[in-house]
């Protein structure tokens, strides 16, 4: 079998997914990721460096990568006692597997000549990052409709809505001067838990984001305490539109955008987003443990899923025969956040409201 390694230059294609059982999956392919050796990785054996850093494979694994030129220096086969220097350019090729998404599509809502507007699915990250590089908004938007270039702004992986993609780097940079000046107003719904009070309510909190953990919190002073309160500054308002007495739907406008604030703020007034299960209670277990460290390693396990017939089996890929990569979470489901509206003088733009809007 002919390997073909892909790089940037090989575009997502719409057949390279594969849809089951509610799930986006990307046939797994090979994949060049690339590091360079950083000053405290100077002076370990290449094999040692892999071992320590990257622990997601074993040493058997690492060495018989070396020997048969899966990792490689600087595009050079090397020894696996080769001590490897700052600055060096380390190959890894792989057999790569994305995780899965939900399947949903990702609807385009307006197209215009410099800016597309689509409704962004929960769970399906924006732009490559991680271990997602075609089951992203991107790599499916390129796949499916022939969109690229875009230029973008941050939405969270399990955030769905509004997403607003300029077609030409000068709007984009339009867009960025709206951001940066506070002129973009932004609109969110959630369902959250419990009956939310009908008055307006403002929260007033900092946030304090802690990356290792991949959560946030709520940070606030108490009367006399002089010490610094912690994280950026960051406000929300919250109006109720409607309730069933178990849920309500709140209607959330962030004045600051800190990460996962609206989560946060709405945890903190004691109505959590009520199927967010990082923040329905504040004594959250560490979920860092489940999140791979890095492109080039995996955790934990995962379910088998008998992919033989969609794509060829890779004797020294340590995912395979799963589809699914190690390490994720295939029952994940959409976060009950939505963006809405986003608006600026001049211009505003809308995403239909998720099934899961209606209290009934």
């Amino acid at each position: 079998m002919e390997i073909v390694w892909q790089t940037p230059a090989n575009p997502p294609h719409r057949l390279d997914y594969i849809f089951r059982n509610g799930r986006r999956h990307v046939r797994p392919y090979y994949f060049e990721f690339i590091a360079h050796v950083k000053n405290r990785w100077a002076g370990k054996t290449i094999v040692d460096l892999f071992t320590d850093e990257f622990k997601g494979r074993s040493r058997d694994y690492y060495v018989s990568a070396v020997k048969c030129g899966r990792i490689r220096v600087d595009g050079e086969m090397v020894p696996v006692s080769y001590i490897v220097k700052t600055s060096e350019k380390i190959s890894h090729f792989l057999h790569r597997h994305e995780p899965p998404v939900l399947t949903s599509d990702v609807l385009i809502l307006q197209k215009e000549p410099d800016v597309v507007t689509v409704c962004k699915p929960a769970s399906i990250p924006v732009h490559p990052c991680g271990q997602y590089r075609k089951n992203t908004v991107v790599g499916i938007l390129e796949a499916e409709h022939g969109l690229a270039p875009l230029f973008l702004h941050r939405l969270d992986r399990l955030v769905s809505g509004l997403l607003i993609l300029a077609r030409s780097a000068s709007k984009a940079d339009f867009f960025r001067q709206q951001i940066e000046g506070g002129m973009i107003k932004k609109q969110y719904i959630a369902r959250v838990a419990g009956e939310f009070p009908e008055q307006e309510q403002v929260v007033d909190a900092n946030i304090n984001h802690n990356a290792r953990e991949q959560r946030s919190t709520a940070e606030v002073g108490s009367c006399g305490d002089t010490t610094p309160i912690k994280g950026k500054t960051a406000c929300t308002k919250f109006t109720r539109l409607s309730t069933n007495g178990i849920h309500s739907l709140v209607l959330c406008e962030p004045v600051t955008g800190r990460t996962h604030q609206i989560r946060v703020h709405l945890q903190h007034a004691g109505y959590p987003i009520a199927n967010d299960l990082l923040y329905l209670s504040k004594h959250v277990n560490d979920h860092s443990a489940s999140i791979p460290a890095s492109d080039f390693c995996e955790n934990l396990s995962t379910e088998h899923v008998d992919s033989n017939e969609d794509f060829s089996i890779d004797p020294m890929c340590t995912n395979c025969p799963d589809l699914v990569p190690k390490g994720y979470n295939v029952h994940e489901e959409a976060l009950w956040l939505h963006c809405v509206r986003y608006s600026a003088p001049g211009w505003t733009y809308e995403c239909p409201y998720p099934d899961w809007a209606s209290l009934s």
